[in-house]
């Protein structure tokens, strides 16, 4: 889910990232429908009740079985794997929505090469200036393509722009450094990139505004 926060004063248009994890024209529509479908069918709600911003446990009432089901549904449709650990960290519909579309994109099948690197993650793109003007934040899974969008994202921030990726507490070190190395660009291009286990992100908030 795309969370943006807009300050008094500002406008959305200006500095906005020009791409998305889920702006592909093509893609998008039809994945974010047959999904949208797959809810409503599972939990036996109109699809008119849906949007991206829907909470799936929180509004919907989904327990872990009804997600496991989403999950198994969207895996027949669309020929991919969903993995256990991003359904856990998947909180709305969009997030699902995103999450789909990047699995659909790397065409993932559950033997694909390399999908054990492919961790889930809670990205957030802040652009510098005081006061935020704005912020994105989702979570999804770190495919190919997820790192290529983000990365253009972050891009699209501007200089003194700020990329956090927050993985799961019990990521390894290796994890951490071998996201870092994956966005290693961004600081020449003048972004900051923080990426941090989930078990500390609290401890940074204070320092987001220095």
């Amino acid at each position: 889910m795309d969370r943006l926060t807009v300050r008094a004063g500002q406008h959305l248009e200006s500095g906005m990232p020009a791409r998305s994890v889920h702006s592909d024209p093509v893609v998008l529509p039809t994945i974010e429908a047959r999904v949208f479908a797959l809810v409503a069918e599972l939990l036996g709600i109109d699809v008119d009740q849906l949007s991206r911003e829907v909470s799936l446990v929180e509004d919907l009432a989904a327990d872990s079985l009804d997600l496991a089901e989403i999950a198994v549904a969207i895996e027949g449709a669309l020929g991919v794997t969903v993995p256990q650990r991003f359904l856990e960290r998947v909180r709305t519909c969009g997030e699902l929505i995103d999450g789909a579309v990047a699995l659909a994109h790397t065409g993932r099948k559950p033997d694909a090469k390399g999908a054990e690197d492919e961790v889930p993650v809670r990205a957030r793109v802040t652009p510098a200036g005081v006061p935020t003007p704005w912020t994105v934040e989702r979570v999804l899974l770190l495919t190919p393509y997820a790192v290529e969008t983000l990365t253009a994202d972050a891009l699209g921030a501007g200089v003194g722009a700020r990329l956090e990726l927050t993985v799961g507490a019990d990521a390894s070190e290796e994890t951490l450094a071998r996201l870092r190395r994956q966005f290693s660009r961004l600081g020449e291009r003048g972004v900051h990139l923080d990426v941090r286990g989930e078990r500390s992100a609290g401890h940074r908030r204070p320092s987001d505004a220095a």
